[in-house]
């Protein structure tokens, strides 16, 4: 699944959620550009005049916007997460045993000039019991989008869920 469909399948109350969470993302730049763009076309305004429209305003025409990019989509998603379900993360991680700062992983520090280290993928076994924490302590549909939200935006690491949780519905 790509990250465009699974903002499309989004209930539109976390899809208002995730975009007022995007325009708050100060690492998404690149993907506001997009957005504005794309809200100046619809609305049929000039680009510059886009920002200065209220968050809440720009939140709501994104949320009403089902066609995005991956881009876009994974920004927002990324955003959300951080956002609304840092709780939900960081119980997770503690399951699996990765270190984190409230639900964001720790990254061992690389020398300067390097690049950062990947995360190894987790034990199955330990995947298996982070997956049954997060049932017991939150909604299905949060644990699905979050799953399924990993393993889109990072498969390599998190392919140890594929065939451990169902589709996005």
């Amino acid at each position: 699944m790509r990250p465009s469909v699974m903002w499309k399948e989004l209930p539109p109350e976390k899809r208002l959620v995730a975009a007022g969470a995007f325009w708050a993302d100060e690492h998404g730049v690149e993907q506001h550009v997009e957005v504005i763009v794309m809200i100046a076309r619809k609305m049929n305004f000039r680009p510059k005049s886009v920002p200065r429209l209220p968050v809440e305003r720009r939140a709501k025409l994104l949320a009403g916007m089902p066609d995005v990019s991956d881009a876009v989509a994974s920004r927002a998603l990324i955003a959300y997460h951080l956002t609304a379900e840092r709780p939900m993360m960081a119980v997770f991680l503690d399951a699996l045993g990765i270190e984190h700062d409230d639900g964001l992983i720790n990254t061992p520090e690389t020398e300067e000039g390097s690049e950062a280290q990947a995360l190894p993928p987790p034990d199955k076994a330990k995947i298996v019991q982070g997956i049954a924490a997060l049932r017991a302590a939150y909604p299905e549909d949060a644990v699905l989008l979050y799953l399924h939200t990993l393993v889109v935006l990072d498969g390599d690491t998190w392919s140890g869920l594929e065939g451990l949780i169902d589709p996005v519905t």
